[in-house]
Order: structure tokens, then C-alpha cells, then sequence
């Protein structure tokens, strides 16, 4: 298993990081990509809700991605989202519930439709965005969740011995929490520090906020496995489970962020 593990994490590395490098269109489609599956996996929890007309699920779908590529080509960070945008997704998403057959697809699951199609726009927006603002910016985000998961395994598994929430996450301790905060912190402050800016107290601040929120979020993403009865989102990467199992902490650090910001 472990084997697995290192051998898919090798091979994604070396997909995404030229990836990022590269920026631009190259780095937006990939994004419009990964998006996509991770709208998949969510469109599969069948507990949450009910199946959707293939019809209202393609234009949750667009909705999804109107929003991923609204206003990132030299934006500043702040310049946000269009209302026009907004505005189409729930139109397009609410409005036919009078349309179709009772149970074919009823307001919950609309405003589902609306929520993951929102919240993966918005997300994945963000990686757009930030990326075309600044490379190094980017890999600061990216970093402090990734390194806090390392350090939190890693800690919890020597160290661990006080279960933080067994039943969301049986494995999670709160030594391995603290190891993955310290953890990912000193890392996240020491790459600011060499290609971004200096060090003052607010940068200091936000990095460990950001490496807390990462591991709350990665307990949210826990959570929705647990009502929906799963394991992993899906099995689409051999020893990782899905998209959102690889990248639970760090929407919720990109999210934190841009509030903070």
C-alpha cells in the first residue's frame, strides 16, 4: 500500500508541478480538469442526494466552470467574481425545478446543484487567480497544507497517543495535529522568507491560521465520507482515493486566505 502511495504521489508530481511552472491557459485548462473530476465525486455521493437529470447536472457543470474562468487574466487578487456570473448559476440551477416530474429533481437538490457548483468555482477560481498573480504566492498556499499532513502523519504516528476526533478521523491525534501545525508553520515561514518577503507578525499569524484551517478542513472533508458511508471520494488515484482526498486541506487554506487577505 505504502509502495502504491509514494509511486502515485511521484507521478503527480511530476504532472502538476510543470504544470505549475508553466502558468497560463496550459495551468487553466489542468485546473478546468481537476475541477471537473472533483465535480464528479461530489455528483456521486448518492446520500446527500438523489441523482440528477443529466441535463441539470451539465449545466451545473458550466455554471461551474463559467465561474472558474471569470476575471483572472490581469486581475488583481481583490477584483472578484461577476454578479453576472451569480446570477446565471442560480437561474440555471433553480429555476427548472417547475419543470421536471415530482422526484426528478426537487429544490434540496437544486440548491446542492448550486452549493458544489459555487464552492468549486470559487475554489478553483482562486488556484487561477493567485497563480497568475505570482508563482511563489501560490506554492506559499500550497505548501503549509501539504507539509502540515506530512508532519501531522508523521508526528501521529510515533507520538500519538490522544485520538483528536476518532469518529471522523480514528487515525488523527492531537500530538499529530500539533507536529503538523509546528510543522508546517516553520516550513511555510522559511519559503516566504527566501522568495517572497520578509518576515513581519501578520505574515506570521496568517501562516499558522492557514495550517489550522487546512487540517479543520480536512476533518469537513472527513466528515461528508462519514454520512455518505465512503471510504475516499473515489479510487481515481491508486493509494489516495480522489481529487478532494488530495486537495481537502488546501481548499479550505486558499478559501482562509483570501478572507484574511
Amino acid at each position: 500500500m505504502m509502495k502504491k502511495r509514494i509511486i502515485s504521489a511521484i507521478i503527480g508530481l511530476i504532472i502538476i508541478i510543470p504544470l505549475i511552472l508553466l502558468g497560463g491557459y496550459i495551468f487553466s485548462a489542468a485546473i478546468c480538469l481537476i475541477a471537473t473530476l472533483a465535480y464528479k465525486e461530489l455528483l456521486d455521493l448518492k446520500k446527500s442526494h438523489q441523482e440528477y437529470p443529466i441535463i441539470m447536472a451539465f449545466l451545473g457543470f458550466f455554471c461551474m466552470v463559467s465561474i472558474i474562468l471569470s476575471n483572472y487574466v490581469d486581475v488583481f487578487l481583490m477584483d472578484g467574481i461577476s454578479y453576472k456570473v451569480l446570477v446565471l448559476l442560480f437561474l440555471f440551477l433553480v429555476l427548472p425545478v417547475i419543470f421536471f416530474e415530482k422526484d426528478k429533481y426537487l429544490s434540496k437538490d437544486a440548491f446542492y446543484l448550486v452549493g458544489i457548483s459555487l464552492l468549486l468555482g470559487i475554489v478553483f477560481n482562486l488556484f487561477i487567480v493567485i497563480r497568475t498573480n505570482g508563482l511563489y504566492l501560490f506554492l506559499y498556499l500550497l505548501i503549509i497544507p501539504m507539509v502540515t499532513d506530512i508532519f501531522a502523519m508523521l508526528t501521529g504516528n510515533y507520538l500519538g497517543k490522544h485520538k483528536m476526533c476518532p469518529k471522523l478521523s480514528p487515525k488523527k491525534t492531537w500530538e499529530g495535529s500539533l507536529g503538523g501545525l509546528i510543522g508546517g508553520s516553520v516550513v511555510g515561514l522559511i519559503f516566504y522568507t527566501i522568495f517572497i518577503n520578509n518576515l513581519t507578525i501578520k505574515v506570521i499569524v496568517i501562516t499558522i491560521v492557514l495550517s489550522i484551517v487546512g487540517q479543520m478542513g480536512d476533518l469537513v472533508m472527513s466528515k461528508i465520507k462519514r454520512e455518505n458511508e465512503i471510504k475516499d471520494f473515489s479510487n481515481l488515484i491508486p493509494g489516495h482515493g480522489g481529487i478532494l482526498d488530495r486537495i481537502d486541506s488546501i481548499i479550505f487554506v486558499f478559501l482562509a486566505y483570501m478572507f484574511l487577505l
